[in-house]
């Protein structure tokens, strides 16, 4: 039965602060005509030198902002919370689980339900093989849930055995993730290989905004990861930093549309050992699929989502060619399953040197050719890609 919202939220408030009873809470959703700010919000406890802390993750829909909160802090930080016109509020406790969602008459529509964090998905992690520990604290700093945790694991699984080819001697493995983001995979990866692959790693995560910098090199602290750093800079400005020689594996995780090619190309001339690329978007090749004059098999892109859907695979397929050419051995893979994200798609290469071979000249030429598209990899690349086309270029 509704009741009123006031009182209800006012119930939620001790099993928000309850750090040793709650487990998480997510607020999420907006009532009529309203906008909260964050748009969504997840509150679990951590473990931190500091001892025992409210974590609150808040985003505006593109970017998490992650703060720990004391004791102390934590009532004022839940109660701005409360009062933000969120839609639905669900928190899980060690014994009870309470969603309440808000009614277009402004009422609580509140359920209760009994549970019992025994034998459910902390159980479960600890049974499975994991690269990195469920209970790493990384995790915790993080506010990684279940379902992140997987995504580690999978790009982790994908990632080591090229680390462990193109590692050094001599000298500390250098790994650069060109539009990190939120970093989660960007330190996961520093983690996972300075503990087993090399005890020596040095990790720098690029991204253009200064605040997720910023945010970045402050979860690191709190992780207490060491030789990793953050820099806020575009993958133009990376291409021309004397800081940056000697890398040995270029990661480009979701970054969107041409912003990949941007990152491979400048992987390419660095000479990196190890390339894994995970693709977002491909407008590019859509718009100019879209604005060919005559193609074969205009079926495939005539109605929009069948041409979107081609573009993802023609695109990659134009990027694995040109790696190919360049002399990387390359495989296409699906890194996690889709139900996890719909780009699940990763570009994983490992330079070998060899030359291009005719036939490889010949398929390459002839599919871009037959679909009347101007690669942008090709086009960051033009001298590199044009002397091995020639040079393999059938006689």
């Amino acid at each position: 039965m509704p009741e009123p919202l006031a009182p209800a939220l006012d119930r939620l408030r001790p099993l928000l602060l309850d750090t040793e009873g709650l487990v998480r809470a997510v607020a999420s959703g907006r009532r009529r005509r309203e906008h909260p700010d964050p748009v969504r919000a997840e509150l679990r406890p951590v473990e931190l030198r500091a001892g025992r802390q409210l974590q609150i993750t808040g985003t505006d829909g593109r970017i998490p902002v992650t703060r720990n909160h004391s004791p102390q802090e934590a009532g004022a930080a839940v109660d701005e919370l409360l009062a933000q016109p969120f839609g639905n509020w669900h928190v899980e406790t060690r014994d009870q689980v309470v969603q309440l969602r808000v009614t277009k008459r402004g009422e609580a529509q509140v359920h209760t339900s009994a549970q019992s964090v025994e034998g459910g998905e902390a159980a479960h992690d600890r049974a499975r093989n994991h690269l990195i520990d469920p209970a790493d604290r990384l995790f915790t700093v993080l506010g990684a849930d279940g379902a992140k945790r997987r995504q580690v694991d999978a790009f982790l699984r994908q990632l080591a055995p090229i680390a462990r080819r193109v590692k050094p001697e001599g000298r500390p493995l250098r790994v650069v993730d060109l539009g990190c983001g939120n970093a989660y995979l960007t330190m996961a990866a520093h983690r996972y290989l300075a503990a087993e692959v090399d005890a020596d790693v040095q990790t720098l995560g690029v991204d253009i905004r200064p605040e997720m910098a910023e945010r970045n090199a402050r979860v690191a602290s709190e992780a207490g990861l060491e030789g990793i750093a953050f820099r806020a800079a575009s993958i133009e400005e990376a291409a021309v930093d004397p800081e940056f020689t000697g890398v040995d594996i270029v990661l480009a995780l979701h970054a969107c549309d041409t912003a990949t090619d941007d990152a491979l190309a400048l992987a390419v001339r660095w000479q990196a050992r190890g390339v894994l690329a995970a693709p977002c978007c491909h407008n590019d090749v859509q718009r100019q699929l879209q604005s060919a004059e005559s193609i074969p098999f205009a079926g495939l892109t005539r109605h929009a989502i069948l041409r979107e859907r081609f573009a993802d695979v023609l695109t990659d397929t134009i990027r694995a060619d040109l790696l190919r050419l360049l002399g990387y051995r390359v495989e296409v893979v699906e890194f996690i399953d889709s139900k996890h994200t719909p780009r699940n798609a990763l570009i994983r290469a490992v330079h070998t040197g060899s030359a291009p071979t005719p036939r490889r000249v010949r398929e390459y030429t002839d599919l871009v050719a037959s679909w009347q598209v101007d690669p942008a990899l090709a086009a960051r690349l033009a001298p590199e890609v044009d002397a091995v086309l020639a040079a393999g270029a059938p006689e």
